[in-house]
């Protein structure tokens, strides 16, 4: 029995170690402060495992073009602060538009600069990633941007060698408005904006809760739907090394992503 003024003296133990809980890998993600969505969806998709840790930005809550891109400010301490004594395999940037406005080599480099012992990554090479995989070159665009925002992001994807059949946005200025966003509305809008020559749908924004009726979406339109965290997630895996073909989250986590996978 312990009493008052005594030195607690341990016996010997041998305690039995293992890999811990999450010993196939590591994924970091820095979000935005504002972002409602990306958190639990991450959550819903990881397998047994794997661990996703979280940061955040500080991030003003009107998403313009000019907001975006004061993002890069802080991508490097972000990095650097994902369990640096644990080193996440792979870590993202989760921000399609701010990727875009950006430019991925510019968000990647910093995340380097912060944590050179991840593979770095952004939301939007996720999002290149699972269109490739799917061979889908035609594409409709959904997003809850500001049309200037959606203006550099059909720019960006005209660029990328896509053809952009249609893209529209909802006007929303707020990451908390699209946050909020319900998720029926996100598969009626999808449907609505859809071309029968369309190769897929993409739903673009982290911010969005579209991945939970991306299923749903899929078997009303015959046609894979990407949307971001669904690509980014899938994307983060594979470079991580795991090759998990989940179910519930859209035909792309069917894909192995050999082409991602590291040397």
């Amino acid at each position: 029995m312990f009493t008052s003024g005594k030195q607690v003296v341990s016996r010997d133990w041998s305690p039995v170690l293992d890999a811990g809980r999450h010993h196939r890998a590591r994924l970091g993600f820095i979000l935005m402060s504002t972002d409602l969505a990306a958190e639990a969806d991450f959550f819903d998709m990881v397998p047994p495992g794997v661990a996703v840790h979280i940061t955040r930005l500080k991030t003003d809550d009107y998403t313009t073009k000019e907001t975006l891109a004061r993002h890069i400010d802080h991508m490097a301490d972000a990095a650097a602060r994902i369990q640096p004594d644990l080193r996440p395999d792979v870590i993202s940037y989760s921000c399609t538009s701010g990727s875009i406005v950006i430019g991925e080599d510019r968000v990647m480099a910093e995340i380097v600069r912060g944590a050179p012992w991840a593979r770095p990554m952004c939301l939007v090479q996720g999002v290149l990633d699972a269109l490739d995989a799917l061979n889908a070159r035609r594409i409709v665009v959904g997003t809850p941007y500001l049309d200037e925002v959606n203006t550099a992001e059909a720019e960006y994807l005209l660029a990328k060698g896509f053809e952009v059949l249609d893209i529209q946005g909802l006007n929303l200025s707020t990451g908390t408005q699209m946050g909020q966003v319900t998720p029926q509305f996100w598969k009626e809008f999808a449907l609505a904006i859809d071309r029968p020559e369309a190769d897929a749908i993409f739903l673009s924004c982290g911010g969005i809760r579209a991945l939970e009726v991306v299923e749903e979406i899929e078997q009303a339109a015959g046609k894979p739907v990407i949307t971001s965290n669904q690509a980014q997630f899938w994307s983060c895996l594979r470079r991580a090394g795991i090759t998990d073909q989940l179910t519930g989250f859209g035909r792309i986590f069917q894909n192995p992503g050999t082409a991602l996978l590291p040397a």
